[in-house]
C-alpha cells in the first residue's frame, strides 16, 4: 500500500476560511458576475434590464484540490449574494459531473438556501433547502445548482471526488427544467417556460 501523504502539500492538509468570505487560505478566488450568467435566468427582459443596472458579483468560489487519484477528495468554499432577477433569486451556473457517476455533498454554513436538483435520465427535478447546520447530498448523474432564498450571503461548502469535473456546458445547452421563484415571498419551483 502507498502513502499519498508524502504527496499533499502541508498548506492542502490545514486551511483556515472565514464565513464571511469564499476564501480558502490563499486559493484563486473565482468570481461570477451577472453577466457570466446570461441564459441561466428564465425572465430574459428582468435579466437585460437588471444588467443595465450594473453588472454586481453574484457569487464567489475557491477550491482546495489536493490530490489525485482513487478515493482522494476536493472541496469548495461558495459564498452566494441574496438579490432577484424579476422573481427568481440569484442562482450559481449550475453543472454535472464530467464523471458523472461521481456524487457531492453540500454543507450549509451561513444564510439561506436551496439546491435545484435534476436527474440527467429522468427530468425529475426537486427543491432541497440549505440552510446553517445542515448537509445535502448530491447524488450522481445529477445536474445541482445553488439558489440564495434568503436576504444575506449563502455561504456553503462542497466536497466532491478528485475525479468528478465540472460539466458547465451541459447546462450551458439545455439549463435546468424548473426555476426557483418567489411565490408569496416563498421559494417555489416552477416549470420553465420555453
Amino acid at each position: 500500500m502507498s502513502s499519498t501523504l508524502h504527496t499533499v502539500a502541508p498548506a492542502d492538509l490545514f486551511v483556515r476560511y472565514s464565513p464571511d468570505s469564499a476564501r480558502l487560505g490563499d486559493r484563486h478566488l473565482v468570481e461570477r458576475r451577472l453577466s457570466d450568467l446570461r441564459g441561466s435566468f428564465a425572465d430574459a427582459a428582468a435579466y437585460e434590464a437588471a444588467l443595465a443596472q450594473g453588472d454586481p458579483i453574484l457569487y464567489q468560489v475557491s477550491a482546495v484540490e489536493p490530490a489525485t487519484g482513487d478515493g482522494q477528495l476536493h472541496y469548495g468554499l461558495g459564498i452566494l449574494q441574496p438579490g432577484r432577477i424579476g422573481d427568481e433569486y440569484y442562482l450559481t451556473k449550475g453543472h454535472y459531473h464530467s464523471h458523472r457517476p461521481a456524487a457531492e455533498i453540500y454543507i450549509g454554513l451561513k444564510g439561506e438556501g436551496a439546491m435545484l436538483l435534476e436527474d440527467e435520465a429522468s427530468g425529475e427535478s426537486r427543491l432541497v433547502p440549505l440552510l446553517p447546520h445542515s448537509v445535502v447530498y448530491v447524488p450522481g448523474h445529477t445536474a445541482h445548482r445553488t439558489v440564495n432564498t434568503g436576504s444575506e450571503p449563502l455561504v456553503y461548502l462542497g466536497i466532491y471526488p478528485s475525479n468528478a469535473g465540472h460539466d458547465y456546458s451541459a447546462i450551458a445547452k439545455k439549463n435546468f427544467r424548473h426555476v426557483v421563484v418567489a411565490r408569496e415571498d416563498r421559494p417555489t419551483l416552477v416549470a420553465r417556460s420555453a
